[in-house]
């Protein structure tokens, strides 16, 4: 199959450096973390220069996914817990879930602000608490790696209280016609098997609706900033709330 030339390069560019966004959460976080050795150990390098400024914004992002949250909060696909110092103080108890027993282990050695906090083993398909029983569910870059992420969501339902928020930082489908149409090829060949089952052309804001939330805010932008438009480049941040049933 000839592959059209700007394509080309944006699958080559992939095959060549794996996780090229520094993505944090569940099953990106490891790419992360070798990323932010890689940028650690060059800095002299212009694109670790780039590296550097993006785990910048990456601190930033985080405060803004979790700011003015408070009670008892559910973090799904925690990872190693790169989130935890980002919650604020008038969150009682954090639920950190997290099914990779290393992951699992590396956060639970992390500081958090949070009065209490619990690393659990569990799955975003099957979430280990009750009905209705948390004011918050965190998701961050998690739904474009999960295998079914309706059933995520509407996991991430049944647990909140009636008109509880789910806070959302993702990775999405790209705007142009072009990234789409990049994103469908990297998704069918290389990009799941390179970053742990991760897609990058989700409609994740159009699943969160169809799950019987109500977006409330939503900010669309491309991160990292980069030369070459990547595939995992467009984001969304924001919150929905769970309408009382």
């Amino acid at each position: 199959m000839r592959i059209p030339g700007d394509e080309a390069l944006l699958l080559k560019r992939v095959q060549e450096t794996g996780d090229v966004a520094g993505r944090d959460g569940a099953r990106c976080g490891q790419g992360a973390l070798r990323n932010r050795a890689v940028v650690e150990q060059a800095p002299q390098h212009s694109g670790a220069r780039e590296g550097q400024a993006a785990l910048g914004h990456i601190d930033e992002h985080r405060t803004r996914l979790l700011a003015g949250l408070s009670g008892e909060v559910l973090e799904v696909g925690a990872g190693n817990g790169l989130n935890f110092p980002y919650y604020p103080a008038e969150v009682t108890r954090l639920i950190a879930v997290e099914p990779e027993p290393r992951l699992r282990s590396a956060a639970s050695a992390l500081p958090s602000r949070s009065a209490r906090v619990d690393v659990v083993d569990g799955h975003a398909g099957q979430l280990p608490a009750p009905d209705g029983s948390v004011d918050a569910v965190v998701m961050s870059m998690l739904l474009c790696s999960v295998a079914d992420p309706d059933a995520a969501l509407a996991e991430a339902r049944r647990v909140l209280r009636p008109g509880g928020q789910l806070r959302f930082f993702e990775h999405v489908r790209a705007d142009s016609r072009a990234m789409r149409r990049v994103q469908r090829l990297v998704d069918a060949t290389v990009w799941p098997l390179l970053c742990g089952g991760c897609h990058t052309g989700r409609d994740t804001a159009a699943a969160i609706t169809r799950a019987g939330f109500t977006i409330t805010e939503l900010d669309r932008f491309a991160f990292p900033a980069t030369k070459i438009p990547l595939p995992a480049a467009t984001h969304i941040l924001g919150s929905a709330r769970r309408a009382a049933s």
